[in-house]
């Protein structure tokens, strides 16, 4: 009822109707939010009706309301404050009405995440349930085709051993997998796994035979020089007939086998798989292989035992020349391999098998209360590269199992590998017998002697034959070596011989062996201990046509199965052999005699192996040392040597020389005496 607002109204009275419902806005914001003093301005009200029915009045909001104000500063801030709402008009029920809504919202954000932790969790469930049900499945899928391999194996092994006379009187074709079929943990940790399933090459000096083709599966891409340099000494078999002849079986033996390499290995460069598996997974490679059997007569010759050799062989309908997995695993292990020959009633160390804990019988607390303090503070492992410690050895020991055995009681140990053929019909058949060359460590063989001289001949075939037999009892047949060590025995003054260890696998010692073999064309007679090889026939008239018999010659031959040296990478290839040529190092194929070398590797180019060929045990010997000492010279920089075990291998060499110097001349004294 001012005058003021009355000349206000009467001034506005055409849009009074806009100016009101602007004024109700205002009014019902200013008494909700408490605001105790506002100052209008009636120009802005009436700017602000003007734009009122434009949509501003079906959601109105507090800031146009408040422009209109001049104190719109004060009143803003007012309002702003938290819980000013509720302390004018209707604020006890706007307040229980957000109490409510908040508490609402609450309940239904607490239960809709809780809905979503429950779908998660049902979803979570419902995929690992199928994958545990798709699991299972493949597994049992798995598990099913295992056995049939294995089954299928088996009767390809029967029909093996039925026809195994007439196989090995025909042509035939041998695949050689040189797989070591380790454990996973064993594989990983291993430093240049290719290299060492390929230490085997010489697997390819089968074709000796002229009824043998042979297919070698590779594990890596060799290079040129290599391919070149087994091409010109599978050439070279040892023959001393015309040279017509010779050149005729030269090209036939080239044409004889084939390197292959599985595709695979390009795709898993770093998995260090087995050969077998890496094969497994190279359908081009087993197609290739299947081409060239067809028709034919073949068998598998693998190394360490894998499953995955069954589904190789399952892939080709092979047979394979070995036992089954389980069964070579089983016997492979020290506790098995000692078990065997306890069967076969063969002398062992003293000492205890399947040890998987430091607690046994009640008997052994003394022994326990005093040998592990000794062990922990005196045992030192033989290879720190394998086991830097003592504790390092003890895990390993109990996670897997091993033996305790006795060291022989004597100064003079001599160790010696011989490697059997368990024929599938039942024969056993030595084909190789070495005393061991060792290097820095006394339980590694990197090299062998052929023939050993260690074990009277008759004494070594009796010892073969029982583990043979006890072999073929337990279904292993195939390629076994055995390590044996003999020893004097101070109180009764007999020599006795110990069986330490069984490996149910072509060994390096064997295909060395064969290189040998078809280098001097020669043969390894096992029962008398002898090599021999044919000497050229000299051009003489004989009479009535009648060809004299060949004669034969006694030779000695040292192996260098793994010769390690991180400078051969600079001549690992022509360059070397010349190098080698120029000192005197070559093979004579006239005199069988000489050294000849096997290459393994194209990457690394760090490993050798070396066979040296002599008349005599002393020679050879001293031959193999001073070839060792000339190689190392000539590839060695004065300060920088080199990682190499060349040094270790002669001294070893330079050892035994003296103990058979020191042997003869007691020997030569006896009589006098």
């Amino acid at each position: 009822m001012a005058a003021d607002f009355c000349h206000f109204k009467q001034c506005f009275v055409l849009c009074w109707s806009s100016v009101v419902d602007v004024l109700e806005a205002l009014q019902k914001l200013l008494r909700e939010f408490a605001v105790p003093l506002a100052k209008v301005s009636g120009e802005r009200l009436v700017e602000l009706s003007h734009v009122w029915d434009s949509g501003w009045s079906k959601a109105p909001s507090a800031m146009p309301v408040l422009s209109v104000l001049e104190n719109w500063e004060e009143v803003s801030e007012l309002i702003s404050h938290p819980g000013q709402r509720y302390k004018g008009e209707g604020g006890i029920e706007a307040a229980a009405i957000h109490i409510q809504s908040s508490w609402r919202r609450y309940l239904a954000r607490t239960a809709y995440l809780c809905h979503c932790r429950r779908k998660w969790a049902a979803g979570t469930i419902a995929i690992s349930w199928l994958m545990h049900a798709q699991l299972c499945r493949v597994r049992k899928a798995l598990q099913a085709r295992r056995f049939s391999q294995l089954e299928n194996s088996r009767s390809r092994a029967q029909h093996l051993a039925a026809n195994w006379k007439r196989i090995q009187s025909f042509k035939r074709t041998i695949i050689h997998i040189p797989s070591l079929g380790y454990s996973q943990r064993k594989r990983l940790n291993l430093r240049g796994f290719d290299i060492l399933q390929n230490t085997q090459m010489s697997r390819l000096c089968d074709i000796r035979d002229e009824n043998v083709e042979v297919i070698y599966i590779c594990p890596q891409h060799l290079g040129n020089d290599i391919l070149d340099y087994y091409t010109s000494l599978l050439k070279c078999d040892g023959a001393t007939d015309g040279a017509n002849t010779t050149t005729a079986r030269a090209s036939s033996s080239v044409r004889r086998y084939i390197i292959l390499t599985p595709e695979a290995v390009d795709y898993f460069p770093t998995h260090n798989m087995c050969l077998s598996t890496l094969l497994k997974y190279s359908p081009q490679t087993l197609k290739h292989i299947r081409n060239l059997i067809q028709g034919k007569q073949a068998y598998i010759v693998g190394g360490v035992a894998h499953m995955d050799d069954l589904a190789v062989a399952d892939e080709l309908g092979l047979a394979i020349l070995g036992p089954e997995p389980a069964i070579a695993q089983h016997y492979s292990t020290k506790s098995g391999g000692r078990r065997l020959f306890v069967g076969a009633e063969i002398d062992v160390p003293p000492g205890q098998g399947d040890i998987y804990s430091l607690n046994q019988e009640t008997v052994l607390l003394r022994y326990l209360d005093e040998i592990p303090e000794w062990l922990t503070h005196y045992a030192q492992p033989a290879k720190t590269s394998c086991y830097p410690n003592w504790a390092c050895f003890l895990k390993t020991f109990l996670r897997q199992g091993g033996v305790v055995e006795a060291y022989p009681p004597s100064n003079s140990v001599t160790c010696l590998t011989v490697d059997l053929l368990l024929e599938p019909g039942g024969e056993v058949t030595m084909l190789s017998c070495g005393d061991q060359l060792h290097g820095g460590c006394k339980l590694e063989a990197i090299g062998s002697i052929v023939p050993q001289s260690s074990v009277h001949p008759e004494t070594l075939n009796s010892i073969c034959t029982r583990v043979g037999r006890a072999c073929l009892q337990r279904c292993i047949v195939g390629y076994v070596s055995v390590d044996l060590v003999t020893f004097l025995d101070h109180n009764t003054m007999e020599k006795k011989v110990w069986a330490v260890d069984l490996d149910i696998t072509y060994s390096n010692q064997l295909a060395m062996t064969q290189m040998l073999l078809m280098m001097t064309g020669g043969t390894l007679n096992c029962r008398t201990g002898c090599l021999e090889a044919p000497i050229p026939i000299r051009e003489k008239c004989y009479e009535h046509q009648i060809v004299p018999k060949v004669p034969v010659e006694n030779l000695c031959a040292v192996i260098g199965n793994h010769l390690v040296h991180s400078d051969l990478s600079m001549l690992y290839n022509k360059v070397f052999l010349m190098m080698c040529n120029a000192h005197g190092i070559r093979f004579n194929k006239k005199t069988k005699q000489g050294t000849v070398f096997a290459f393994f590797d194209s990457s690394e180019r760090s490993s050798i192996g070396m066979i040296t060929v002599s008349e005599d045990l002393q020679r050879a010997l001293a031959t193999f040392a001073r070839h060792l000492s000339v190689i190392h010279q000539e590839i060695s920089v004065p300060k920088s040597q080199g990682e190499t075990n060349f040094m270790e291998v002669i001294k070893e060499i330079e050892d035994i020389l003296q103990m058979t110097a020191q042997n003869k001349l007691q020997g030569e004294a006896k009589p006098a005496s």
